[in-house]
């Protein structure tokens, strides 16, 4: 395998965090400053995957069950590490991606019952290596992030996810939390009731810092091999 010579963060959350606007936010501010950023998102980010979320959020393949969604997620995943982010990450870029590893171990493995060694096990084959460097937590109410979830979407139906109970959403909440309490080297929670602005703002401060060390460990590669 090639040096990984990037930077690979995720964000996570529940229905209606503000993920998707926050990615946007950082990836406008780390371009201005000269860097090569990749936005992408799961289910989903290569062709091959986006074929698959169409199933998953559909809902088609509920009837299959967790397990078999679970290995859908695990499949699509591979995809897209292997297609989008490993080959990304290799040629230097900032990775910012929409849901991760901690997604499945959320969705598919608090709430949806399967075993945590189950769900390992699949994480591992899929991502081959390839974990993040950072992992921002958007946390907030269910009922709020649903809320705002269900007025995002206008007209459209709500999706495979969005149509489950309030109980639920919040478990996963709890989930999430408990994630970044286990791994606060890698997780970041961030109170995700304030403005953008402030949102943003407190992104920025937990990236900058990865940021700053990737270029010097650029700049040290360079005079190694110079």
């Amino acid at each position: 395998m090639a040096e990984r010579s990037g930077l690979f963060v995720t964000f996570e959350g529940g229905e209606g965090a503000g993920k998707s606007t926050q990615i946007r936010r950082l990836a406008d501010v780390l371009r201005r400053r000269g860097h090569d950023v990749l936005m992408t998102r799961e289910p989903g980010g290569s062709p091959g995957a986006e074929a698959v979320r169409h199933v998953l959020l559909s809902g088609a393949a509920e009837e299959f069950g967790v397990r078999m969604e679970a290995m859908l997620f695990a499949a699509a995943r591979n995809d897209h590490v292997e297609e989008v982010i490993r080959p990304a990450l290799e040629s230097g870029a900032i990775v910012l991606c929409d849901r991760f590893i901690d997604s499945s171990r959320v969705y598919q493995g608090v709430t949806g019952n399967l075993e945590a060694d189950f769900i390992e096990a699949l994480q591992r084959v899929a991502i081959d290596g390839v974990v993040p460097d950072c992992t921002l937590i958007l946390d907030l109410p269910a009922e709020v992030g649903l809320k705002r979830a269900r007025k995002r979407g206008g007209s459209d139906a709500p999706d495979r996810f969005e149509r489950e109970e309030i109980e639920t959403h919040e478990k996963r909440r709890e989930a999430y939390l408990e994630i970044a309490e286990a791994d606060p080297a890698r997780c970041h929670v961030v109170n995700a009731e304030r403005s953008e602005d402030a949102i943003a703002d407190e992104i920025f401060k937990v990236v900058e810092p990865l940021v700053r060390e990737l270029g010097f460990a650029r700049a040290s590669s360079a005079e190694s091999v110079g």
